[in-house]
């Protein structure tokens, strides 16, 4: 199944954020991301419908076993790429911001050869 890239950065900060402090609601999701909290009521019902992701009725969310798959491809693929442009001279900042966009369009192929140079770089 393709995932949007907004699906995929919802899927990433879920994750980040359950391993962080064990416990997700929208509430967490908004306040890290600096979404509205519409926004992100839309994304979790989106994320829901397509078996991403749980919510209990306390309101607290985990994501399913096609959500952590999808989440942790797209969290590997950030830490590489970010971990590649750090160790080429960018500074943190703007490598968290060109990561986070280039994750989602790069192609496998692409996506190998960087993780070699960012291992081959540590």
């Amino acid at each position: 199944m393709q995932i949007r890239a907004s699906a995929q950065d919802y899927l990433e900060t879920i994750l980040l954020l359950s391993r962080k402090t064990g416990a997700v609601r929208s509430i967490d999701i908004a306040v890290e991301t600096g979404y509205t909290r519409p926004s992100v009521s839309v994304a979790v019902r989106k994320l829901r419908e397509g078996d991403l992701i749980k919510v209990d009725p306390d309101g607290f969310i985990t994501l399913t076993e096609s959500g952590i798959e999808a989440a942790e491809q797209v969290y590997e693929r950030h830490s590489a790429i970010y971990d590649w442009l750090v160790a080429g001279g960018v500074s943190e900042s703007a490598a968290a911001i060109d990561a986070c966009r280039m994750e989602h369009v790069i192609s496998d192929e692409t996506f190998e050869v960087i993780k070699k140079l960012a291992k081959d770089a540590s």
